[in-house]
């Protein structure tokens, strides 16, 4: 097994895809684009499905994103994870609208799932299908054996919650329980017996619905025997992923709140000539080259296949979700009145920041699990 290098980070193909992903988006999906979808959604205060354009999904599919961390052999690109990881970084500094993080923690989990169901699932992603995941239930674990959700024949019955880009997703990878443990099985979101009821949620640029299952027809990916242990083998790439689309958020944050105290003049001078303001914007700017770090760690230890990749992935997680919340209030603060108003951007930022530091769990939840793994289990 080749180790892990002490300079981890980006090899020049995957700074390349980041690169390139900061300009698509830059390009394609400017904030003022975003603020524009999502207005009304705000204003009618209802369930919406982040008002993303489809366009632009199907751009990123012919650019070979959802499959960047699909084997080649199954028609993906074969690249390592740290390419999904810069492409999710600059998706979370854009807060791009889309299904691509739900299908990229999707296309972990297939990856850890043996046998030719799992392969046409990940053949279709490389062909545009959005998937998601349907493994959480109403208290928000994931852990398998708490599945709300249940096998009969190769009918899903029960319920799943907190299901991510349920409205955008063609396909949803449910974990189940039947007599010998508990299972994975794909279904589509549009066959008879499934209910896709939407959550209203704080974060504008995706949308979170519960899945009720009344009979509904699925395949089966993962044995009863093997569902967990494959969940579990993915875990570390879904955190990590999701803490590269706070990092990328919490840049943005930064760099606009800086450029903000610029140009702000209170007392006849810029507000960022004073400490009150410059020595809290140092200390984001720590909290995120912290989480940025950690992030890059984890995906690199999961490349190469470290034993402490599970560690890795939860200190990224657990800095990243304080990261979020840290970065975002001060941004919203140091703004002052126009941080707390709909035409300032900050809010978008703000919100999705708030959803994803809850993702999977929050800092708190990882801090009680990484006790256990490097301590030993306290009572």
């Amino acid at each position: 097994m080749e180790k892990q290098p002490k300079n981890f980070g980006f090899g020049e193909e995957e700074a390349m895809v980041k690169s390139s992903a900061r300009k698509f988006f830059s390009d394609n999906c400017p904030i003022e684009k975003i603020h524009s979808q999502v207005a009304n959604q705000e204003k009618n205060s209802s369930p919406g499905n982040g008002n993303w354009d489809r366009r632009l999904w199907e751009k990123m599919v012919e650019m070979g994103w959802p499959s960047l961390n699909v084997a080649e052999s199954s028609g993906g690109v074969g690249m390592p994870l740290c390419a999904a990881v810069a492409i999710a970084e600059e998706a979370g500094r854009a807060a791009v609208p889309s299904p691509l993080i739900p299908t990229f923690c999707s296309s972990f989990v297939l990856n850890q799932c043996p046998g030719q169901a799992a392969e046409e699932a990940l053949n279709q992603i490389t062909q545009g299908t959005a998937v998601s995941l349907g493994i959480t239930n109403s208290k928000g674990s994931s852990d398998p054996s708490q599945t709300e959700t249940e096998i009969k024949g190769n009918k899903l019955y029960g319920a799943t919650y907190y299901v991510q880009d349920a409205q955008k997703a063609e396909k949803i990878i449910v974990s189940a329980k039947g007599s010998s443990g508990t299972g994975l099985y794909l279904l589509d979101t549009q066959s008879k017996g499934v209910q896709i009821i939407p959550d209203l949620i704080v974060d504008l640029t995706r949308d979170q619905a519960h899945i009720i299952f009344d009979g509904a027809p699925c395949i089966e990916l993962a044995k009863q025997t093997d569902g967990a242990a494959a969940l579990s083998a993915a875990l570390p790439a879904m955190l990590t992923i999701v803490s590269a689309d706070m990092v990328g958020a919490g840049e943005w944050l930064l760099q606009t709140t800086a450029e903000y105290a610029k140009t702000r003049v209170q007392f006849d001078h810029p507000i960022g000539f004073f400490q009150a303001i410059k020595h809290p914007l140092v200390n984001v700017m720590i909290e995120i080259d912290k989480a940025k770090s950690l992030t890059y760690n984890a995906a690199c230890s999961i490349d190469f296949k470290e034993d402490s990749a599970e560690v890795n992935a939860r200190m990224a997680k657990a800095q990243a979700s304080e990261m979020a919340v840290f970065s975002a209030s001060r941004a919203v603060q140091f703004h002052g009145g126009i941080g707390f108003t709909w035409e300032c951007f900050v809010h978008i930022f703000f919100k999705r920041q708030m959803h994803n530091q809850v993702l999977y769990g929050d800092a708190k939840h990882h801090r009680r699990i990484l006790s256990d793994l490097c301590i030993g289990q306290i009572n």
